[in-house]
This record gives C-alpha cells, sequence and structure tokens, in this order.
C-alpha cells in the first residue's frame, strides 16, 4: 500500500490526509472521491481536527513562554458559522475587520467580550455596532475615526488599541504588506502622538495599548522585532513625557504556511519562542510591565486544513506551447493565483490516480471568460482525462472569503470532516439564492 510519506506533495495537505485502500486520496477518514459523489464538485472541504489541532498548538506554543497572551482568531481568512463555533470552543478570540464579520459572530453567540475589532474606515453604524455590544478592543485605525468613537460611544467607556504603522517592510508579497510608511493602514508616525494625547483626554475612551499588524507570509522573526521596537520605545517615550503606561501589545498575525514542496516555514514554537523572548527583554530594557500580549493568526490556522476539488473537463493540447486542462471551478471561487501569481503558487493531485507518476505538464484552468481565470500554471501531474478529481492543497484560507458570482458562477459547498464523517457546513449555492434580491 502506497503511504503518504511516499508522495511529496502530500506533506502540503492536512494533518490527517493519507492514501486509502482503494488508493484515492483520503481527508479526515473519508475518501474524496465518495465526498463528490454526495456533495459535487467544486466543492471546499475542511478537516477539522487539523484546525483544531493549530488552535491548541498556538495557545499551548506561546501560552508556556508567556501566560499573558490572547490568540485571536482572523476570520478574513475563512468565515462560516461552524467555524466561529469551533474557534469559540477552542478557547480563541476573534480579530474581526468588518460589521458583517461582527454580525456573524453575534448570531452564533460569540462573547463580545473576546472580539477586536479593526480595520481602516469602519463606518458609523460600524462604530454603534461595536460600542453597544461591549467588543473587548475597538482598534482605531486614524484620526478621523478617533473622532468619530468620541461622539458615538458618549456616556459609555470604550477600550481601544492604536494602531499604529510602524514602517516596517516584512518581505512579503505587496499586496500583503501592511505595516510600511506607504500604507492605508495605521496611524502614521507623525500622528501617533496626537492619536495618544487625545485618546487619553477622552472621558469616555479607555486607551488599554497599541496594535500593528506587517502583513501576511511571513517566514522570520525579524521584522516583528523591528516593529516591536519602534512601538515599545514609543511606549516607553509616553510614560516617561504622560506617565501612560500600556496594558496590551497586539503585533497582528502573518506567520507564514508551507504551500508548495520544499518551503517550509518555521514552526509556531519559533515564532513563539522568538518572539516572547524578544518582547520580555525589551520590556526590561525600556522599563515597562510586560503587557498582555495578542497574536492575531488566520491563514496559518485554515490554509492546510482545507482543500478545494474540482472535475476535470475539457483537455486542450495546445502542441509545442502549452496543454490546458479545465476544472469546473475557478476564479470565482480561488483568484488567489490570480491576484497574486506565483507567491500564492498551490500544489495539487489527483484524487483517484494520487499514487500514479506525475508524467505531463498542465495548466489548470477555470470555466470563467477571462484569460487570467488559471489556478496553477505548468504543474506536472499523471495522465489527466475528463471526470478526473483534481484536488488543491491549502485552499482553506481566503479562497472562501473571496469568492464571487462573476459569470453568474454558483459557489461551491463547504464540508467539514472529522473521525471518517462529513457535515454539511454550508449548502451550495442554487439559481434562486442568485437573484433572490432581484427585482424585474
Amino acid at each position: 500500500m502506497v503511504k503518504k510519506s511516499d508522495i511529496p506533495r502530500l506533506e502540503v495537505f492536512s494533518l490527517n490526509t493519507e492514501i486509502n485502500k482503494k488508493n484515492h486520496l483520503a481527508i479526515g477518514g473519508c475518501d474524496t472521491l465518495d465526498l463528490v459523489k454526495k456533495f459535487g464538485t467544486p466543492l471546499y472541504v475542511y478537516d477539522e481536527n487539523d484546525l483544531r489541532s493549530r488552535c491548541r498548538e498556538y495557545k499551548a506554543e506561546f501560552g508556556k513562554r508567556y501566560p499573558n497572551v490572547t490568540i485571536a482568531y482572523s476570520p478574513k481568512a475563512f468565515t462560516a458559522k461552524a467555524m466561529l463555533k469551533l474557534v469559540q470552543e477552542e478557547g480563541l478570540d476573534l480579530d474581526i475587520v468588518t460589521g458583517g464579520e461582527l454580525g456573524i459572530a453575534k448570531i452564533v453567540g460569540f462573547p463580545m467580550e473576546r472580539i477586536h475589532f479593526s480595520n481602516s474606515n469602519k463606518s458609523v453604524e460600524d462604530l454603534e455596532m461595536s460600542v453597544k455590544y461591549g467588543l473587548g478592543h475597538i482598534g482605531v485605525d486614524n484620526l478621523p475615526e478617533l473622532d468619530m468613537l468620541i461622539k458615538i460611544a458618549g456616556k459609555k467607556k470604550v477600550k481601544i488599541l492604536l494602531r499604529l504603522n510602524p514602517g516596517v517592510d516584512p518581505h512579503t508579497h505587496k499586496y500583503n504588506t501592511t505595516g510600511i510608511a506607504d500604507s492605508k493602514f495605521g496611524l502614521t508616525r507623525t500622528t501617533w502622538d496626537q492619536a495618544v494625547a487625545t485618546a487619553l483626554a477622552a472621558p469616555n475612551l479607555d486607551l488599554d495599548g497599541f496594535h500593528f499588524h506587517l502583513g501576511s507570509g511571513l517566514f522570520e522573526a525579524e521584522p516583528y522585532f523591528k516593529a516591536m521596537d519602534a512601538v515599545l520605545s514609543y511606549a516607553a517615550e509616553i510614560k516617561k513625557k504622560r506617565g501612560y503606561n500600556m496594558k496590551t501589545l497586539s503585533i497582528g498575525g502573518g506567520i507564514g504556511i508551507q504551500y508548495t514542496v520544499g518551503k517550509v516555514p518555521p514552526p509556531f514554537s519559533y515564532f513563539a519562542e522568538k518572539i516572547t523572548t524578544y518582547l520580555k527583554k525589551k520590556c526590561t530594557d525600556f522599563g515597562l510591565t510586560p503587557p498582555r500580549l495578542i497574536i492575531e493568526p488566520g491563514r496559518s490556522i485554515v490554509a492546510k486544513g482545507g482543500i478545494s476539488l474540482y472535475t476535470i473537463g475539457v483537455i486542450k493540447e495546445i502542441p509545442g506551447i502549452r496543454t490546458y486542462a479545465s476544472t469546473d471551478g475557478g476564479i470565482s471561487d480561488n483568484i488567489r493565483y490570480a491576484m497574486y501569481g506565483e507567491f500564492a503558487r498551490q500544489e495539487a493531485v489527483i484524487a483517484n490516480k494520487v499514487s500514479a507518476k506525475n508524467t505531463d505538464k498542465y495548466t489548470i484552468y477555470g470555466k470563467l471568460c477571462e484569460s487570467g481565470d488559471v489556478l496553477i500554471k505548468d504543474i506536472m501531474l499523471p495522465k489527466l482525462a475528463m471526470g478526473d478529481i483534481l484536488v488543491m492543497a491549502g485552499s482553506g484560507a481566503y479562497a472562501v472569503p473571496m469568492q464571487s458570482n462573476y459569470n453568474s458562477m454558483l459557489r461551491p459547498a463547504i464540508v467539514f470532516v472529522k473521525d471518517g464523517k462529513a457535515r454539511l457546513i454550508r449548502r451550495r449555492e442554487t439559481l434562486d439564492d442568485l437573484i433572490r434580491r432581484d427585482s424585474d
């Protein structure tokens, strides 16, 4: 029997991926071909035990090194009622960025005091809802938002974090970079003093501390060091000038994951050790009381736990140029490659030929009317035929939330698998869903 270790690409799949006795790819104890028969394609499948394992690993690795830590899952990576319930059960907080995410959290009964809301342009409605629900923190991104919040809060005392832009390049894709000086996110260095003065003077605001976020896909800890240097030195400065003691520091998320064979990031334990050791040292150096630490992982919790399944359709060979293999999905259900290019490359296998040799080169594309509708460019696979089931690894993050109905495509179903059982957590979209908001 072929083992998982015999096929290098399977190292980028979820923890509970295997080749079963039928020589099919299985995840969470479920044969992917059986899942296709029951739920159709395109299809998203999440390994529930993998998701829970990564939540627990974050809590354990950071918690044993720095007890005063909060892990806040970022649902922008993957938002579903079932996922938010899972996160709540595992004892994580939420790091949200829209009123929609807050609304879903409210529906599933997520504790409001464990929610932290940060984005660059909150509406009046967003802020009113945040104040009404009593969130753990509102992350204030800019001076106009600070003024709005003071007016909206009224007589209520609102706990806030100021999002400081530290001007640090994390050496990731430019679209995933959020902490450089030329960014829409966060208070620029020239406005830090004004924001702190305004927040401390407002009787209805409780400035609990500071927040920064550098970007995503980080394979090294050094960018966090540079950002902490900037923010902690500033915290020491205002402690001396104003007597203000920072109680909380949120350093965002961004820890990278493995999408392709050979590109392996350090484990969570590496980041936990490096970040907490550096934070404690710099607090000692600057004469600061070590603050509550908030970490905001998203991608690194869900990316490897999710796969997407497609049925291969037309195969088009252009002699001497390229062979295209079509799928029944495309950029409507996974736009990452079209947006980020090779930076977002994913691995794939054929579920019904998982142990066959990769003999032919294909570009995997979708059925939408765009030349950029490409899922994977130039990948070696077994010789394909119509009806084969292609499985893309690393589809757990951002594929689902970045879906669209372009070309009136219907969005796929989502299934959680665990211990050989599958449960539908979001049904496939229908034509009625698509036109429900229309009028003649």
